[in-house]
């Protein structure tokens, strides 16, 4: 196996992969990089439907959460719905700080005070120390979910982690994901018929209106959409 970064190769299969599905972009991953392809996933619709596509061309892929420890009820059962239903076990990332050590390092409610703090301390750097060890990963990202991802890439490197970042629903819509878990009866969070089409951790997610723009509800009052993990300016 060449080793990467080869981005010559990768510019031409962001290229080739623009306009395939996503059962050939996750085939095709697998393929290449073997044990060393990982999936990343939050539990969300999009997460969903890589899940059951990744269950069908490469069922042996490792895949991944970060645990931020302030997830909803919600998202838990449906972790555990959905390792029932896929006859797998997802591999949990954390933060070395438990709540209570990063409540005397740095003062109650982090997440209200410094949420970005917060987030690299429980997600970013988790996830960057676990990708050290792997060539490729997948995520569930699509192109018009926010700013920060509408130039992303099927295929690209992931220059903050240093390896290949594989993006098989991209091109999809919100509609196409849901029309998907529709038409197959996947599961997914009860709290998407509670008002919450983006669903992060319990202390930095508000439901939001009918309408409203589907990111809304996430770090409500800050500058804030992201919480790093797909952000390349950050090392």
């Amino acid at each position: 196996m060449r080793p990467f970064p080869i981005f010559d190769e990768v510019a031409i299969l962001a290229d080739a992969f623009e306009h395939s599905y996503p059962h050939e972009i996750i085939a095709w991953s697998a393929l290449r990089f073997g044990k060393e392809l990982v999936m990343a996933t939050g539990f969300g619709p999009e997460g969903v439907v890589i899940l059951h596509i990744l269950n069908q061309v490469a069922p042996e892929t490792t895949v991944f959460y970060l645990d931020t420890d302030l997830f909803f009820p919600e998202t838990y059962a449906l972790r555990d719905k959905l390792e029932g239903l896929f006859g797998i076990k997802f591999l949990r990332l954390a933060s070395t700080l438990s709540l209570d050590q990063q409540t005397e390092q740095y003062g109650p409610e982090l997440w209200v005070r410094e949420p970005d703090r917060c987030c690299r301390l429980r997600k970013v750097e988790p996830l960057r120390a676990f990708l050290k060890t792997k060539q490729a990963w997948i995520t569930a990202i699509r192109r018009d979910q926010t700013s920060h991802r509408a130039a992303a890439q099927a295929i690209e490197w992931d220059q903050a982690n240093g390896l290949v970042k594989v993006n098989p629903l991209i091109n999809w819509s919100q509609d196409q994901v849901w029309t998907y878990i529709y038409l197959y009866e996947l599961p997914f969070n009860e709290l998407h018929h509670k008002g919450y089409p983006s669903i992060g951790c319990a202390p930095c997610t508000r439901p939001v209106a009918e309408g409203a723009d589907p990111r809304s509800g996430r770090w409500v009052g800050r500058n804030k959409v992201e919480c790093g993990i797909h952000v390349q300016d950050e090392k």
